[in-house]
């Protein structure tokens, strides 16, 4: 098993990046509660600030997505998705570390 991540590039809408800031972090709380997961963090764009970067290590590619198969996921996920225009979700394994 090699360590995973989960990441999502999202741009707020107008007016909501709060609004999305909370929603996110309800989700992170919940994410941090499943099997297998890290620490969540939400970084945001210094130059552009309706953009943000989510970022979550996985103890594996496995437990990740069974965090993605869990039935509340959707209803979560579209609570977070309600504050923004866009949503690119992807996930990444580690390749190298110094």
């Amino acid at each position: 098993m090699s360590e995973a991540y989960s990441s999502g590039a999202w741009t707020a809408k107008e007016g909501e990046g709060e609004a999305f800031v909370e929603a996110w972090t309800e989700f992170a709380r919940w994410l941090s509660t499943m099997p297998g997961a890290g620490t969540a963090r939400l970084t945001r764009d210094v130059s552009e600030p309706r953009r943000y970067l989510s970022f979550a290590p996985w103890e594996s590619a496995e437990a990740m997505r069974a965090w993605k198969s869990n039935p509340d996921f959707p209803q979560r996920m579209g609570a977070v998705r309600e504050h923004v225009e866009e949503f690119a979700p992807s996930e990444y394994e580690l390749v190298a570390e110094v």
